[in-house]
């Protein structure tokens, strides 16, 4: 045992990452993964969420704290719900893919809960010191929860019924007329409508934790990150949909959801996002794994590190299949069927995880066969967009077998027969009796492929039977922006 100001602090335990509590204990153990080049790790631990001063700074020892590249400390006696971050120091070599920063704060890449009060995005995207506008990590208890003897829906592929939704915007309007407009409450507020419907399950939009402060200003309108498709923590529930968005306000408000979805029978596939991250390319900021192990997690450009390989389309892409962005991967999804009970996910731009460390596109990518056949997903839905924007396209031929595909043949050719393209009608037959044609050869099932007309891609369903054109202005994007090919 160190003895501390504050606390008695242990050597503690190279698992689980992230922070652990241990009330056994009476501690919290932390544990951080960090290129095997950092010089040292400092553990900043803050009394609120917006404090401007950490309450206490902790510089773990490599001799005492460090096994191989985790480093991790027992503190007896944190209280529950601090909150906390991390400095990292190493080699500043950019050409080399080395870009520490030992001014930098940098959040926890396995943190339950995020605090973005005084985050100030800018100042994480130059050197130095952000202290007083940096994200904070929170601890969050995860087993105080009365679940009421929920679990996960789980209805068969074969009889789903999804509607796909983003939190945010489904309840904004003042028309939904619910008490907490735009949040997880609000969408509770409106289950008897989706029982209407006759869906049994909901695809959320992105809910991890994103940056919707991060703005821009077209023709004196300010434009905010509306979507959340470029993820800033991937264990915690977006805050921005929440009431109480501080400590574990978010943790909870997300599970009260889901055991209200639950107990209509409907269950909760999230749309997630791992081919990228919001940390963007070589101007983008730096608060987590760029500061941490950047060549570990992101493509980096061999001839000058400094800049980042983009199969995403989003400024970087995330290395899926180096052993220790897979372990991340499969523990994140575990955490979220586990200790939060959703059914299933969608994997977009999911082409990215059948990607080698060199970006080759692999029959047995590890990731995609790991998240297979792990236990704790048996029976969790798996569905990819199996496309990226590098030219990956795999429909009918994703890795593993039980994984779904989004069938965008299936869109298409349904489309050209509704719109009364000649010569479509055994394509149509051969479409909705299973795409016998992209699947069969593999051995696959009717269920492998999800048939959809419209999604939150391209034309709404409205626009899909009004426009010839996409007409995408007000956003500043002078119309680039969305598919071309709308076959309206």
């Amino acid at each position: 045992m160190i003895s501390a100001d504050k606390y008695e602090l242990y050597p503690g335990k190279p698992h689980p990452i992230g922070a652990s509590i241990d009330r056994d204990k009476g501690g919290v153990n932390f544990c951080l993964y960090c290129d095997e080049s950092v010089f040292f790790v400092e553990l900043l631990l803050f009394k609120q969420h917006d404090d401007l001063q950490p309450d206490q700074v902790i510089r773990l020892d490599p001799l005492v704290h460090r096994s191989f590249y985790f480093w991790h400390i027992f503190i007896k006696g944190l209280p529950e719900s601090s909150y906390y971050a991390y400095r990292v120091d190493g080699p500043y070599q950019p050409q080399r893919g080395h870009i520490f920063d030992k001014h930098k704060v940098l959040i926890d890449p396995y943190a339950k809960g995020i605090s973005r009060s005084l985050w100030r995005r800018e100042d994480a995207c130059r050197p130095g010191s952000n202290l007083h506008t940096s994200m904070r990590s929170c601890i969050v208890p995860l087993t105080d929860y009365d679940w009421q003897g929920d679990r996960p829906v789980n209805h068969p592929l074969n009889e789903s019924i999804i509607y796909e939704m983003h939190v945010g915007g489904f309840t904004r309007s003042p028309s939904s007329n619910v008490k907490h407009p735009g949040t997880y409450s609000g969408l509770i507020e409106k289950i008897p409508y989706l029982q209407k419907l006759g869906i049994t399950a909901v695809e959320l939009l992105p809910v991890f934790e994103f940056d919707d402060s991060h703005a821009r200003y077209v023709n004196g309108r300010k434009l905010v990150n509306y979507w959340g498709y470029s993820t800033v923590s991937f264990f915690a529930p977006h805050s921005g949909y929440c009431v109480n968005p501080h400590a574990a306000g978010p943790v909870d408000e997300f599970r009260d959801m889901v055991k209200a979805l639950h107990k209509a029978g409907i269950g909760v596939i999230l749309d997630v996002v791992f081919n990228h991250t919001d940390e963007g390319n070589h101007l983008g900021p730096v608060y987590s794994f760029k500061g941490l192990a950047n060549d570990s997690y992101y493509f980096l450009v061999e001839q000058s590190k400094k800049f980042y390989f983009d199969y995403s389309g989003c400024g970087n892409t995330f290395k899926c299949n180096h052993p220790i962005c897979e372990k991340f991967i499969i523990d994140c999804l575990e955490y979220w069927v586990s200790d939060m009970h959703v059914d299933g996910f969608r994997f977009d731009e999911g082409t990215i995880l059948a990607r080698d460390e060199n970006g080759t596109l692999v029959a047995h990518p590890p990731v995609v066969w790991g998240i297979e056949l792990s236990e704790t997903l048996a029976d969790s839905k798996i569905i990819a967009e199996a496309w990226d924007a590098g030219g990956g396209y795999l429909v009918g031929s994703f890795p593993g077998h039980r994984w779904a595909e989004w069938n965008g043949v299936y869109r298409d050719d349904v489309r050209e027969f509704v719109r009364g393209k000649p010569g479509m009608l055994g394509v149509l037959a051969g479409r909705i009796s299973g795409s016998a044609d992209i699947y069969q050869d593999q051995n696959e099932l009717p269920s492998n492929s999800i048939n959809f007309i419209t999604v939150h891609d391209g034309f709404t369903l409205y626009d899909l039977v009004s426009y010839n054109h996409k007409h995408n202005h007000a956003n500043g994007e002078d119309n680039r922006d969305g598919a071309d090919h709308n076959r309206s």
